[in-house]
């Protein structure tokens, strides 16, 4: 069946717009409600959301349909998406609920769902609810006596903060590190600070005045200029960016220069093997990594194993093949020894970890490798996306041939908006320029 709510992360769009309205989030409580009603123990849901206005909305709505369906739920307030997928299941939840749109500006939101295992919903659960969302359910909602109760959960971050503190090496301490971290004026706003001068650092924190506007806006790991400025200014030792969610990080260097989420996954991945704690042979990773990660593992004897776009797809994989180690180049670093999702607090702190034991500069300790040169052009369009037309299939079937089996070339429709996403790298960085433009104007032209 097609996709009419679920995209690539949950249900995401504009706050009080189709899908993302008030009716819609109702209907969502109700039909996870019902999808999740298994036993006759009173069933329970936990929901987090981060600092958007909207939150309000949706959270209400939601809180109506789960309670319709019977279900008890517990509201966590602004929280991190990994710290929500935690307590569904040391709360032994039914199923949880994360209210964000993640890096998107305030005026979009979205609703994540996690079974009762922590992990996202496969593609058949989501369609489904789907399904079922689109039907009359009054016959399976809750009979007066059996509707369920709202609570409101206290304590909740202080139990999240000592979870990630937790990761560290036993003893370890952050002491002697100045640390400039970015909360995106996010969910992380209070946990994230609190982890960092907890574990003995020096903590300047940016990001941290939500007003239900301003979460991600010119802050947090989509737009890192913010925090580059205040790591040369303060003089500090190292950067952390979050995004509205806390479920991506990015980090800044000595020299305000950028580590991205291949960087990390580099550390990381080395350091794991070195201490035999890596599994799987190696890293997942999606097709949007660079091919300098991919030389830098195989010179380890380690495999690099990429998936479509998108954490969900990370984790699948990972599960299914034995990884312990995995994320993607915008920053969602997933490592489930700790953890079921992405978790950009917990990927800092190994990070910090490595740089403690080295003890060594942040520009050495996460420069792994030279990256590949990379581009990437989006085309709009209205309508199917042509990637069918032989135009197009002609162009991107040249574009592989003149880049050969030193370069990688990847064309896919974007899983949020009317844009085909052209991607191509290879050592020869004119070239890469060259097969990107002549797909684009094809694409371009076909589409116009």
């Amino acid at each position: 069946m097609s996709r009419t709510y679920f995209g690539t992360d949950g249900i995401r769009g504009e706050a009080n717009r189709f899908p993302m309205t008030a009716e819609v989030a109702m209907k969502v409580g109700m039909a996870a409600g019902v999808a999740f009603r298994r036993g006759d123990h009173r069933h329970r849901v936990v929901i987090g959301k981060d600092t958007r206005l909207s939150g309000y909305m949706i959270e209400n709505a939601l809180v109506a349909g789960f309670t319709a369906a019977g279900m008890d739920v517990f509201l966590l307030g602004p929280v991190p998406t990994p710290a929500v997928a935690m307590l569904t299941t040391s709360m032994r939840s039914d199923i949880g609920v994360m209210i964000s749109a993640s890096h998107n500006p305030f005026r979009d939101n979205g609703i994540k769902l996690f079974g009762p295992d922590g992990y996202k919903l496969s593609d058949d659960i989501e369609a489904s609810i789907e399904s079922l969302i689109e039907k009359d359910l009054t016959a399976h909602m809750a009979a007066a006596s059996a509707l369920g109760r709202a609570n409101r959960v206290e304590g909740v971050l202080d139990r999240y903060v000592e979870f990630a503190k937790r990761t560290l090496p036993a003893g370890m301490s952050l002491e002697g590190l100045r640390i400039v971290v970015d909360c995106a004026n996010g969910a992380a706003y209070k946990a994230a600070p609190a982890a960092l001068w907890e574990l003995g650092a020096e903590v300047i924190a940016i990001g941290v005045d939500p007003d239900g506007f301003n979460i991600n806006r010119d802050c947090g790991s989509t737009h890192t200029d913010t925090l580059c400025r205040k790591v040369h200014e303060t003089r500090s030792d190292i950067g952390i960016a979050l995004d509205g969610d806390a479920d991506r990080v990015l980090i800044v260097d000595e020299h305000a220069k950028l580590v991205d989420g291949d960087q990390i996954m580099a550390v990381i991945s080395e350091y794991w093997n070195a201490k035999s704690r890596l599994t799987g042979g190696g890293v997942v990773a999606t097709v949007m990594s660079n091919l300098g990660l991919e030389r830098f593992l195989h010179d380890q004897g380690l495999e690099l194993a990429r998936t479509q776009v998108g954490d969900r797809y990370v984790v699948e994989h990972m599960r299914s093949h034995g990884f312990n180690l995995g994320g993607e180049k915008s920053g969602h670093m997933v490592m489930s020894d700790f953890s079921t999702t992405g978790d950009g607090l917990i990927a800092a702190l190994q990070v910090l970890s490595v740089i403690k034991q080295a003890d060594r500069p942040v520009s050495e300790v996460c420069h792994k490798f030279e990256p590949v040169p990379q581009i990437l052009k989006n085309v709009r369009y209205e309508g199917d996306a042509p990637l069918d037309d032989n135009r197009v299939v002609e162009a991107i079937d040249d574009g592989r041939s003149r880049l050969g089996e030193a370069g990688r070339l990847v064309i896919r429709p974007s899983g949020t908006e009317p844009l085909i996403r052209v991607m191509a790298e290879g050592d020869d960085e004119h070239l890469v320029h060259q097969v990107v433009d002549d797909i684009v104007g094809v694409i371009t032209q076909v589409a116009a």
